[in-house]
Formats: structure tokens, sequence, C-alpha cells
């Protein structure tokens, strides 16, 4: 049924590109006047750009402003991380223009835009691996499976020790590190592991703060946690990535297993949403198109995986048409991603 849902997301999300005028969320297109920003002179554009929201998706927005800012130096980009949900409310209260997003936006949350008149352009950016690690001094974990990953979290779990997991495993203690509950990387492995977003069991190292997770995890020989890619990848003299067999044997998140597809389910699409009241601000309208025009180069800089040229093109074209609304109905239509997937036309 998910197979069917993610064929079912990219294809609509698709068609609606093909198309100028759809609305999904609060009718109509979205936000007057736009322009190029191009207006008066690069060298004169001035403002200010708020953005908030994923851990995940921040190392690809900061790699972004600081090259904006190097061309637009009188444009001031603040970025902060409060996790998608976190980013998300930030959103919806009116303090943030960007929101940076590790999974599509969730029902409860377009209901809470509509009461609030908020509307938005939502624009995947690149694909993620979430990879789970442990310390390098642990040596005997060789893969897990998607079941083995059920059995740790999921809510009832009575797991305590690495023996728990297979009785060839040391009988040691066995350390949990993850996202907190706000993060967009919790809900996703939480709904594709144990099948329901934030369905966990809850006496785990929890932070917002990837790089936390990243030092907890690898002073401790005990430990397991996860988180996307970037930062495994960032961090790969300090960590041990965790094969995952998610059916089809035992697999290792890189830029070619999540362009495949073969690293499932954790493969998944990343996102900024823009809101359409600031999408005509000159200083946002640049900086989103400068955003599209290097992401995929900076997007793998950082440690994910760039989408191809076309669908850059049409992500681009759905900006500029200010086209409103969300294509996923639900997070379960995200869980297993592939660029396959996004590029198929139903």
């Amino acid at each position: 049924m998910k197979a069917q849902n993610v064929s079912r997301g990219w294809g609509l999300w698709r068609a609606l590109l093909a198309v100028s005028a759809v609305a999904i969320l609060g009718g109509g297109c979205a936000g007057e006047g736009g322009g190029s920003g191009k207006g008066g002179g690069e060298e004169a554009l001035s403002g200010t750009v708020e953005i908030d929201g994923s851990s995940t998706v921040y190392p690809i927005t900061e790699a972004v402003a600081e090259e904006f800012n190097a061309a637009f130096r009188g444009v001031r980009v603040t970025i902060g991380v409060s996790g998608t949900g976190g980013g998300f409310k930030k959103f919806i209260a009116g303090e943030t223009d960007i929101s940076n997003a590790s999974r599509p936006v969730k029902e409860s949350e377009l209901e809470r835009m509509q009461a609030q008149g908020v509307s938005f352009i939502e624009l995947p950016i690149a694909f993620d691996g979430v990879s789970v690690v442990v310390s390098p001094q642990n040596d005997w974990v060789d893969f897990l499976t998607t079941d083995e990953l059920r059995m740790i979290w999921q809510p009832e779990s009575t797991v305590s020790k690495w023996s728990d997991v297979r009785s060839e495993w040391p009988d040691r203690e066995l350390h949990l590190y993850g996202p907190g509950t706000d993060s967009g990387t919790f809900d996703y492995f939480t709904e594709a592991i144990n099948g329901k977003s934030q369905l966990c069991r809850s006496d785990f190292t929890a932070s917002e703060d990837d790089n936390v997770l990243v030092q907890g995890i690898a002073g401790d020989a005990e430990a397991l946690g996860f988180f996307g890619y970037a930062y495994y990848a960032e961090n790969r003299e300090r960590l041990k990535i965790v094969p995952i067999d998610g059916g089809a044997g035992p697999v290792i998140p890189s830029a070619d297993t999540i362009n495949s597809g073969a690293y499932t389910p954790l493969s998944r699409p990343l996102f900024i949403y823009v809101a359409s009241r600031s999408a005509a601000d000159p200083a946002v309208d640049k900086f989103v198109h400068f955003y599209l025009d290097n992401a995929s180069k900076l997007a793998e800089e950082v440690g994910y995986v760039g989408l191809p040229v076309e669908i850059y093109d049409l992500v681009r074209q759905r900006f500029e048409r200010k086209q409103v609304g969300t294509v996923f109905h639900g997070m379960e239509s995200a869980v297993g991603l592939s660029l396959e997937d996004l590029l198929a036309l139903e």
C-alpha cells in the first residue's frame, strides 16, 4: 500500500507542476508581485530572510546562505534549528519566511495553517538517507534489519541489552540516541520503522541538535542512534555506519544507494516551505531562486543527494507560479521514496 502511495504522491506532484494554477491549500495561486528580485540592481538588494526548522536540512540551507550572502551583502539571512515541527510552529505564527523540513507537512499542521490563513509553496530540494550509527568501539554490529529496528524502537519494547536483539551479541546495555519529537527525522524514522509517526519508546537520549547526538554516540561504546546522512558524512572518523536490511539484504546509505532507492525504507526527500506572503518580497524571491540554482551542488557538498536537473526545473516553475499547497496526504506517502519514484509520471 505504501508503494502505491509513493508512486501516486510523486506522480501527482509532477502533474501539479505541469499546470499553472492548482491550489490544495488556501485556494488559487498565492503571492502577488513576486518577480525575480532583479529590479533596481542586484547590488542594491536588501532585506531579511528568516528561516527555521529541520536540523537535517540546516547544512544545505546554511551553505546556500553563505554563498548568497557573499553575492548579496545587503540581505541578512538568519537560520534557526527548532526541528521540522518546531519550525512549522514558527512558520504558522508568521515568524519566518521559509521553513526547513525533513518530511512533508502534516495534516494537523495544514489544519492550523488553514485556521491562521497561512499558505505556502512546497519545494523539494534534495534527498537524504536516515543513517543508523554506533560508536567505532562497537565491534559486534554487522547490520540491522528493519524488524530488529522495530523491536528496539517500538513503544512496548523490552530491549535493554544488545543481547536482546541477537543472542550472540554481548550482554551489554543498549543506550539509545535520537532526534527530539519536534524533529522531522524522528517523524520519518518512526513512520518508516514503527508504522506511525511519533510512535516510539520514550527512554532514549533526545536532542534537536544532531551534533549533540554525534558527540554522545561517538563516546558511548554501547550506543545506537539515528540522524540525517550529512551528519554521519561529516563525522566518519567518529562514527560507525550500520547497514540496514529492508528485505533485500544489508545496504549502507550512500549517494548511490539513496539515489537508486536501494537504501529503503530510510531514503526520503527534503524540503523548504516558502510562505506565500513572503514570496513577493524581493530578498526572499532572490534567495529561493539562488537556492534552487545551487541546491544540487551544495547538497552533495554537505553529504546529501541532489535532485535531477529536470526536477529542479519543475520545482523552479512551481515557485515562479507561486503554486501553493502540498501533494502529500500523510507521512506514509513519503516513506521509501527514491529518485526513480520522483521521476515517475503516471
